[in-house]
């Protein structure tokens, strides 16, 4: 049986070796990405069913990858993979868009097991892209046709927690959590302040997309 494509992002070459031999025994095809960069080519050329994506890439943060590919409408399940067991890490990856975590050293049989359930429940629905905004997480900018803007590692995470579910109001506990993944002591206003620089940002470079408040919730990105 075939499980499906599956994007393996992994930079350890041992380690990837093993996921690309495996998962073809298992019935998937497999799709190897060593990089951030790499990985988001290969989303936007490709097909695939599955990502396995590692959050200790070289060039980019696994979390900042799956934000960028959800703010460009890339729907495909995301399986994380870590080093660190820490509970703000699984929290902030749910938070940007992943749906399932393994922490290194993990079963393979394991991965295997949680792989096919994501295949089995690959029809979910997702939201769209937003507009005209890409996000960028190895440079960290957020661009359209028109120009493109720097963002701070904070407030790249902040724009693609709301760019993974536009049109849906996110809590500001789930942009906090995915904003500071270390489970720092967040202040109102400090999320404040960030969300009004992104706005400037936003309108610096022309987008259609705008950020809203949802008094009483949090914001949203239309």
């Amino acid at each position: 049986m075939n499980f499906g494509d599956v994007l393996v992002v992994e930079d350890d070459d041992d380690l990837r070796r093993v996921l690309r031999q495996g998962l073809c025994e298992e019935g998937f095809t497999v799709t190897i990405a060593r990089t951030g960069a790499e990985a988001l080519a290969l989303a936007e050329s490709g097909s695939h069913d599955l990502i396995v994506l590692d959050i200790g890439l070289p060039d980019a943060d696994g979390r900042d990858v799956c934000q960028a590919l959800r703010s460009r409408g890339t729907d495909v399940p995301v399986l994380f993979l870590t080093a660190s067991d820490a509970a703000t890490d699984r929290v902030s990856g749910f938070g940007v868009g992943g749906d399932d975590y393994l922490t290194k050293p993990f079963e393979f049989a394991e991965l295997v097991a949680r792989l096919q359930a994501l295949a089995r429940r690959s029809n979910l629905d997702r939201r769209a892209s937003v507009g005209d905004l890409r996000l960028d997480p190895v440079s960290h900018r957020v661009s359209t046709s028109v120009g493109e803007a720097e963002l701070t590692p904070t407030e790249f995470r902040l724009l693609g927690a709301l760019a993974a579910r536009p049109g849906e109001a996110v809590r500001r506990r789930e942009m906090v959590s995915a904003a500071w993944p270390s489970g720092a002591i967040v202040h109102d206003n400090t999320l404040d302040v960030y969300l009004a620089r992104l706005r400037k940002k936003i309108a610096a470079v022309e987008s259609t997309a705008s950020i809203q408040t949802v008094r009483g919730v949090g914001y949203r990105l239309e």
